[in-house]
């Protein structure tokens, strides 16, 4: 058995064309299984299969219309209401994935949603880009061992009772430090109902009628992997410009860490940007315009909305590009072998020659050579090149 994972990781704020990256690999391995190696249901990465299906893939791997499996690792955060309602969505497009998880995944609760959502609509205008759905709330809450809930947890007899420690004790300490007196009346209604912990418990229950238990340490015995990261490297935690970051790491070290726990012998990443960059929520984006001269955006998926706003573009800065993978592959460790190439995606909405930055210098490139220009300015092969919405096709 080959025991190297492939993995994809995005290289700038998220929406690079992850999910079709992890289409393409899985369409060209035999019996694999997407391992989600951070992040949670926040996730949206959207594949569109050479037969004209379209999903937005939030919990389930991104690999499942190629047929793979779905792990979740012990970085994931598992959202049991949004899974059963996506698996729903994908019995519809004839999708019945195969889904196990590590017993350590840490599950998000209604309350941590409620908190969440709470945070940031009391920001207003300084928002930190939070898509609401409580992952940084549940990571949070796991701090405290009291209150900690993981997905063996799930078993438990006495779920119930937990999730009302979580309801009636956590929940007021938690926004006490947070300074929040008072919640928006619908988030007040929904905290205090009993229904709301009962509609829980039996999310629960029946997230584990899909949902397999299966250690981190075993992932070789689920066939050959590919990691899929959530995100990007500029909003990883130890990365990207605090507060406007996700609360994990976006790219190799969670990978790496699982991989030295499966014991596989490398991971061969490859790194997505657009040949523009864009950022969808709150925080710094260098260079940011109204329109990218050249491109013609076109993006579905990143649909305004209340939480995150309007997708926001700029001119790739390949400075940016290139110190964000050199420190994620800095992370490496010590006998464990990574390969790095990139892939460009979005080619297809470059409509002529467009900027793109280096720093203080700006290039015109043509849409047929940006991949390969942009590649060794980065200074890695150039292994994808996308030029439609489609299933990708290797450089």
């Amino acid at each position: 058995m080959n025991t190297r994972a492939q993995a994809v990781i995005g290289a700038g704020y998220g929406d690079e064309g992850k999910g079709m990256l992890v289409d393409r690999l899985t369409a060209a391995t035999r019996n694999a299984t997407v391992v989600r190696s951070n992040g949670g249901a926040q996730a949206g990465h959207t594949v569109v299969s050479p037969e004209g299906r379209r999903h937005v893939f939030h919990h389930v791997g991104a690999g499942s219309f190629a047929g793979a499996a779905t792990h979740f690792s012990r970085f994931f955060v598992a959202h049991p209401m949004l899974l059963l309602d996506e698996l729903a969505v994908l019995a519809g497009l004839g999708v019945k994935p195969k889904l196990s998880s590590d017993p350590r995944a840490l599950v998000t609760t209604p309350y941590d949603v409620i908190i969440n959502q709470a945070v940031e609509l009391l920001r207003g205008n300084a928002r930190h880009g939070s898509c609401g759905l409580g992952f940084g709330e549940t990571i949070e809450r796991n701090l405290n061992a009291e209150f900690a809930l993981v997905t063996q947890d799930l078993f438990r007899p006495d779920l119930a009772e937990r999730l009302a420690a979580i309801r009636d004790r956590w929940v007021p300490q938690r926004l006490a430090d947070l300074g929040i007196v008072e919640l928006p009346p619908v988030l007040a209604e929904a905290l205090a109902a009993d229904a709301t912990l009962q509609a829980f418990v039996a999310d629960c229950q029946a997230y584990l009628d899909y949902v397999s238990l299966w250690p981190d340490r075993r992932l070789k015995d689920l066939g050959p992997i590919i990691f899929e990261a959530a995100q990007g490297l500029m909003l990883d935690q130890d990365y990207g410009a605090f507060p406007h970051v996700t609360r994990s790491k976006t790219g190799l070290p969670n990978m790496l860490s699982i991989a030295a726990e499966a014991q596989l012998a490398g991971i061969d990443v490859v790194y997505a940007t657009r040949c523009y960059a864009t950022r969808h929520g709150a925080g710094p984006l260098k260079g940011e315009v109204n329109t990218v001269e050249g491109i013609t955006v076109v993006d579905p998926t990143n649909a305004p909305n209340a939480w995150q706003g309007t997708l926001r573009v700029a001119p790739l800065d390949l400075q940016v590009l290139r110190d964000a993978i050199a420190h994620d592959l800095s992370t490496v460790m010590q006998g464990m072998n990574v390969t790095a190439s990139l892939a460009v995606t979005c080619l297809d909405q470059a409509k002529g020659a467009f900027s793109v930055a280096d720093g203080d210098t700006i290039y015109r490139l043509q849409p047929d050579e940006a991949a390969h220009t942009i590649a060794e300015a980065i200074g890695l092969p150039l292994r994808f090149q996308c030029r439609s919405p489609g299933r990708l096709q290797p450089a």
